[in-house]
């Protein structure tokens, strides 16, 4: 198992060349480590103009860049950071690449969470925010995803019917995406739990009331011995304490702040992607982005807010 030793030394992230180099010793270090061999040493590696952990780290940077343009991005590092890549593949054969390393990036996410000690952790907040690929208006038309599993879905916050998915995500209390699955805007909330606690046992889930349910509590707490609690409603049979209400109000937060942070500052509601495989792609990158930066503030000894360390990088 990976652990976090005291061999990631920094001080200080003066500037945006500074975090890229930062940024590649980690991946580099993980995907070393976590990746099989026949990826590896695949066929025609050896000519490859990147390193997968280069195109790993380039697609980081540019998510929390909040740069949604590919090819603007590439443009971006062929001008400006000669210095750190010499040379660049075409954009296609990035792209192509990028998907392909799409399993590895997860694992590197998962091994980053092993690191810092949060798959022990016995507390998750679970919630679900949209993902939409087309506006309702405009639904009819749309062709991208059209057979790839898009279907219409309801945004309460935003009291809008949509086209598109939904990301479901446990978070722990500090605000880091410990799991999360997409699946069409359609499925209830309720029938995702059971596969994203799967790998877990004795912990307590905070949700809101969208996960209430007679059958699931019941069936998790002798199953697995995890406790779900989700908010009441008003005219519910069997109301929590005022104390606890108030305790799962307030830890509710974080999530909703995690979702922001994914939202407005890594735009990961936009949708540019041109298949299901893409848009996997880019989420798996923008989870990782987001839980990297909780990485280094934790190395920094800074508080675990993403927006931390992207206001220090990028001012």
């Amino acid at each position: 198992m990976l652990e976090l030793t005291n061999k990631y030394s920094i001080k200080e992230i003066g500037d945006l060349k500074d975090f890229i180099t930062v940024t590649y010793v980690i991946i580099d270090d993980i995907y070393q480590k976590i990746t099989p061999t026949y990826i590896k040493e695949r066929k025609n590696i050896n000519e490859s103009i990147l390193s997968d952990s280069e195109i790993i780290t380039i697609s980081i940077v540019g998510e929390l860049l909040t740069i949604d343009s590919e090819k603007a991005w590439i443009g971006f590092c062929k001008k400006n950071l000669q210095d750190l890549f010499p040379r660049f593949s075409h954009r296609t054969r990035f792209n192509r690449t990028r998907r392909g390393l799409h399993a590895i990036i997860e694992e590197i996410r998962k091994a980053i969470t092993s690191m810092l000690g949060l798959t022990d952790n016995c507390y998750r907040i679970i919630d679900s925010i949209p993902i939409p690929v087309c506006k309702f208006g405009r639904a009819r038309f749309h062709r991208t995803f059209k057979g790839y599993g898009a279907a219409y879905g309801n945004c309460p916050s935003k009291k809008e019917t949509y086209l598109g998915y939904k990301l479901h995500m446990l978070v722990g209390l500090n605000g880091y995406v410990t799991n999360f699955v997409l699946t069409p805007a359609d499925i209830d909330d309720r029938r995702v739990v059971r596969e994203l606690l799967e790998s877990y046992d004795s912990i307590t889930v905070l949700g809101d009331k969208g996960y209430i349910n007679s059958n699931i509590s019941p069936d998790l707490k002798s199953e697995k011995n995890i406790d779900l609690l989700p908010l009441q409603r008003q005219n519910s049979k069997v109301q929590y304490s005022k104390a606890l209400r108030q305790i799962i109000f307030k830890l509710r937060r974080r999530i909703e702040t995690t979702a922001s942070q994914l939202t407005e500052q890594l735009n990961i509601e936009k949708v540019l992607a041109k298949s299901l495989w893409g848009l996997t792609t880019r989420i798996k990158t923008k989870v990782l982005a987001y839980n990297l930066c909780h990485f280094m503030n934790r190395i920094l000894g800074k508080s675990n807010d993403s927006a931390k360390i992207k206001d220090l990088i990028f001012g």
